[in-house]
């Protein structure tokens, strides 16, 4: 196919004629395609399938990384082995598209590929790669590790996706009306487009819209900005120049602050993210308006069609027994991962999602005295599933990670897998019957595993964060852990006030209506099915981007 004059080949939605440029670091697509970290991924990988569901006018710009996030593989011991193994896609198309942006003040080659609509259902995708043989060794590593270690390669990344997509945008003659910077990883294309508007920074406000994802200020990406002018991120801008133009004179460039001054709207990804970072950016002048659109994940890809269609009915049996089937297959990961048999009856909790500090993987293993009762009550047994990729250079969270390992040696119903991707992830969210999520309120901006969990029959069981306020009615379609004045309290005061109420609930609540009144408990699971299924599908969420921020005049 050619791509000059590019057009989305798809018949466009008249309601969603606005041409727009979505720029994200990973796309969490299908599980072949892994380009993808965590929840960033996922989120965008539901939003362009929808967009391609709602035939909406967009393209996505993103990076082949040739050796992914990396390989979750285990040490002989069980523990974490990190793994860089090359991924090869016959899938991607080849635009025969190759052009040189600057980086470090030389010129590096880039090569655009493309995923088409019809592979996976999506709307159209460019992955860009500098692992080409025109380049030296360490420029093709610019496209080889996502999120990498090394600072310097890191902003050589975000060059790669912000002034390499807007470039990459002119040659295919794409003319979009707007860029959209999904975190502000891309936010380099900024620049590019205020060098080609002859230095207008109302033409670059006019095209740029912002998604941030991060609830608190210290999280969000700070880099030198001697650094960033070295390796060639501001378009030949000199450093005195950026500093008046950004509004911002310290020595640290801060990404976030920047693209909600050069956007003329942005967007938290729950209510509460969107009221914590009005508070949070409150302070500072020539901030854009921060709207909420609350993040959602995509129905046709992620739900257990089944089990739908047998709540639809009203037939429990057939809805039972599909739940325990989807628990027998998944449990079979189990075995083969930890040679431990689990059982399809039994009440299964799992906790899977990224590994990282604030989400408190171990909380609930904390305290080892009510961590046995829990997991040796004959009356109410339970087995315990953990998963979930940490930062590879995360070495506190890899920790973690490697104690639950230990853990699980003692216990014949406590098992931690590898490998959880988009396959995975799917088949544990079949396997569960809580899904517990218990992030340290308020620092999960959105959270969205709980909602694909719902999709598939698990009852989601978490603290007051991200998109849980707008979602679980406790007793009703979910269990939530009261808020508490967490802004008074130490961390360790809030870890065990969390602890305490996780145990209160889960043993006073949840796991004796699991066995004692199962007809309530598969209520629960229908209306935890029935409330997600619109209110966090990701249509709605892919509609409101147009309707809140493409088409809305700020």
């Amino acid at each position: 196919m050619s791509f000059e004059n590019f057009k989305v080949p798809y018949e466009v939605d008249k309601n969603y004629e606005k041409k727009v440029a979505y720029f994200s670091m990973e796309f969490a697509i299908h599980q072949p395609l892994k380009i993808y970290s965590g929840g960033l991924g996922f989120l965008s990988g539901s939003h362009f399938r929808s967009a391609y569901e709602l035939r909406q006018n967009m393209i996505g710009i993103g990076i082949l990384w040739k050796y992914g996030y990396y390989d979750q593989e285990r040490n002989q011991d069980q523990t974490l082995d990190v793994a860089w193994n090359e991924k090869l896609y016959s899938f991607l198309e080849d635009t025969g598209i190759k052009f040189q942006i600057m980086v470090h003040d030389a010129p590096v080659w880039v090569k655009a590929w493309y995923l088409n609509p019809e592979t996976f259902k999506t709307a159209p995708l460019f992955l860009l790669s500098t692992d080409l043989p025109e380049n030296d060794y360490v420029s093709q590593t610019i496209s080889h590790k996502l999120y990498d270690a090394n600072v310097a390669t890191k902003v050589a990344q975000f060059i790669l996706l912000g002034v390499g997509g807007a470039k990459l945008i002119d040659l295919l003659g794409f003319n979009p009306e707007l860029y959209h910077l999904n975190e502000a990883h891309g936010l380099s294309a900024a620049f590019y487009l205020y060098r080609k508007f002859n230095k207008n920074l109302e033409e670059v406000k006019k095209r740029l819209v912002f998604t941030t994802h991060t609830p608190e200020e210290a999280g969000n990406e700070k880099h030198d900005i001697y650094l960033c002018h070295k390796m060639s991120y501001f378009c030949g801008l000199s450093v005195d120049e950026v500093k008046a133009l950004t509004r911002d004179y310290s020595d640290q460039f801060n990404h976030s602050l920047v693209a909600l001054r050069f956007a003329h709207v942005a967007n938290g990804v729950s209510k509460l993210h969107g009221e914590v970072s009005r508070e949070m950016w409150g302070k500072y002048e020539g901030i854009c308006p921060i709207v909420s659109i609350t993040n959602a994940q995509n129905w046709n890809y992620w739900a257990d069609k089944q089990m739908y269609k047998f709540k639809d009915v009203g037939d429990d049996y057939g809805f039972d027994d599909r739940k325990w089937f989807l628990k027998k297959r998944a449990f079979e990961i189990v075995a083969d991962q930890t040679g431990k048999l689990f059982d399809p009856k039994v009440l299964t909790i799992v906790w899977a999602r990224r590994f990282a500090g604030y989400k408190r993987a171990g909380l609930i293993a904390s305290d080892l005295q009510r961590f046995n009762q829990l997991l040796n009550n004959p009356q109410f047994p339970v087995q315990i599933i953990w998963a979930g990729k940490p930062y590879p250079m995360d070495f506190p969270a890899i920790s973690e990670f490697n104690e639950l390992v230990h853990l699980s040696k003692n216990y014949k119903n406590v098992a931690v897998l590898t490998g959880y991707e988009l396959g995975l992830s799917k088949r544990l969210k079949q396997a569960a019957d809580i899904w517990l999520n218990n992030p340290r309120v308020p620092r999960e901006a959105s959270g969205t595993s709980g909602m694909t969990a719902a999709m598939n029959g698990a009852v989601n069981f978490s603290t007051d964060d991200g998109w849980i306020p707008e979602f679980i009615n406790h007793g009703h379609n979910g269990f939530v852990i009261p808020k508490a004045d967490y802004a008074t309290m130490h961390t360790y005061e809030q870890d065990q006030y969390d602890l305490n109420k996780l145990y209160e609930i889960l043993t006073g609540q949840a796991i004796p209506l699991y066995y004692q009144d199962y007809g309530t408990w598969r209520q629960i699971m229908k209306n935890g099915m029935q409330d997600v299924r619109w209110q966090f599908e990701s249509n709605r969420m892919a509609h409101e981007y147009y309707a809140m921020m493409y088409n809305a005049n700020y």
